[in-house]
């Protein structure tokens, strides 16, 4: 044989050992564990869990909402109660809220946008992006309900825009009524929902009555500070369709052990840091409201005691714990779900846009569903309801109070256990009933405070940023008004 075409076979041989054997080796060296791409519904169940996690827990909510609302007063270490808001938390949970649950979200509204023949998989492409965006617009309008002016429009968007801009609370606003109407007109009931969502199993004609609500609230919020978009944006709302009973409710269910557990309970398993505050209790004695046994658990006489709103870390630390109504085991319970929102919340706002002349029907009816289905879903039963509403002090034709005195109060109690909407519809509404630390302020000007200060790495990291923001709304204070809260 030819000493040529002898090595020719030999090349050819040995290029058909190699080429079989390489053959599929990225699918043989691939590890399954590491996925070359991201599950869009890991992506959702991971935000939805975290973003409910952060706000129910034993920091946003427990030392900051709870107290902020005055429903819970502290056993101890009571500088939240007295206003006193530690910059590391607002630090931590800003970051959380932005580069955590809201990242995740923006992703999947990403790759759903560039890549949808990859992701259509989980879902819809549509329905995926609208539902993430509805939970965007439900974080954006609780921080900047804490914090006023807030990076908006060039938020999440690390990569153009490392220092976003804070937008002023109106431009927030209409942005959100913009995201929520952007959302809406991309459900489709007809095709799947995503994968992942463990709020409405993928459920999109209840995303869609979520969207409605959420624009409901907030149009209403805005209703004093800009009224004629307030006024269109209720309409639609109410024309598309908001909750309708409490099986509409937004809620996120958590299970009976860790991680999965709501964190007031794993917080509670080590630390018993929080009670009933005495301006709750006070309150809802004076009415004899049947849910007291439902939020607090009586003391060892038997009876119904709040601590003390905001005493010195001294004096809260002198109160025996069996002395007080301490949180009642539902409250406390592994399973104790955490609420975005709630059909008794839009009701009462139903209530208001009928007093406003935005909606037809009876602010009275709305108002005593509000009440019904606040209690109904606390598990009261329907005749201690009926006692309840028939009283004078309840009863909206006799209730003391303007209107929104009257809508506030009961709106108030219904939103238990939802601190930072508590504390909000105070401030917004007027409707009194909050007291002064009994120990006395540790900062602010001595009143309720009207908002959150701004994280401080805020200073540091995106200083000019934050310094704009500071001189348009006047201060970075506890004091400031925000922009809905013009009386």
């Amino acid at each position: 044989m030819n000493i040529k075409l002898k090595y020719l076979f030999i090349f050819v041989a040995i290029a058909a050992m190699v080429s079989s054997c390489t053959k599929g080796f990225e699918d043989l060296n691939a590890n399954p564990n590491q996925p070359s791409s991201v599950s869009t519904s890991f992506l959702l169940t991971s935000a939805q869990k975290q973003l409910m996690d952060y706000t129910i827990d034993e920091w946003w909510n427990g030392r900051r909402g709870q107290q902020l609302s005055q429903f819970w007063s502290s056993n101890q270490y009571s500088s939240e109660s007295r206003y006193q808001l530690r910059p590391g938390i607002t630090n931590s949970y800003w970051i959380s809220f932005y580069a955590g649950g809201m990242a995740d979200l923006e992703e999947i509204i990403r790759l759903n946008t560039e890549s949808p023949e990859e992701y259509v998989g989980y879902g819809s492409n549509d329905n995926q992006i609208a539902v993430a965006t509805i939970m965007q617009a439900w974080v954006f309008q609780m921080l900047s309900d804490c914090f006023g002016d807030i990076p908006f429009s060039e938020a999440l968007q690390g990569a153009d825009f490392p220092n976003p801009k804070y937008d002023s609370q109106a431009d927030v606003y209409s942005g959100i009524i913009a995201m929520l109407n952007n959302a809406s007109s991309m459900i489709n009931v007809g095709e799947s929902g995503p994968q992942g969502d463990v709020v409405y199993n993928g459920d999109m004609a209840q995303w869609q009555k979520f969207a409605n609500s959420l624009k409901l609230r907030v149009a209403l919020r805005m209703a004093d500070a800009n009224a004629g978009a307030a006024e269109t944006a209720v309409g639609e709302a109410v024309d598309a369709g908001v909750f309708g009973s409490n099986s509409d409710n937004a809620h996120f269910q958590y299970q009976s052990g860790a991680p999965n557990n709501n964190p007031i309970n794993e917080d509670a398993k080590t630390r018993n840091d929080f009670c009933a505050s005495n301006v709750i209790i006070d309150y809802m004695t004076g009415l004899s409201d049947p849910r007291m046994g439902h939020f607090f658990n009586a003391n060892t006489d038997g009876e119904y005691v709040g601590e003390v709103y905001g005493l010195t870390e001294e004096d809260a630390a002198l109160t025996p714990d069996a002395s007080i109504s301490q949180r009642s085991d539902k409250v406390l319970a592994a399973e104790f779900p955490g609420t975005y929102m709630d059909y008794a919340e839009t009701e009462f706002f139903m209530a208001e846009a009928c007093e406003r002349g935005w909606a037809t029907g009876s602010a009275e009816d709305h108002y005593n569903a509000g009440i019904q289905a606040s209690m109904a879903w606390w598990g009261v039963a329907q005749e201690d309801i009926d006692s309840y509403m028939a009283q004078e002090a309840v009863a909206y034709s006799t209730a003391a109070g303007s209107w929104k005195e009257k809508i506030g109060a009961q709106k108030w109690l219904a939103l238990y256990m939802q601190g930072i909407e508590g504390w909000t519809e105070y401030r917004r509404l007027d409707f009194g009933i909050l007291q002064l630390p009994a120990g006395g302020v540790l900062a602010g000007d001595g009143n309720v405070p009207l908002r959150m200060t701004y994280p401080t790495d805020e200073q540091t990291l995106n200083g000019t940023s934050y310094a704009a923001a500071v001189a348009a709304q006047g201060a970075d204070a506890l004091e400031t008004a925000l922009w809905w809260d013009v009386n």
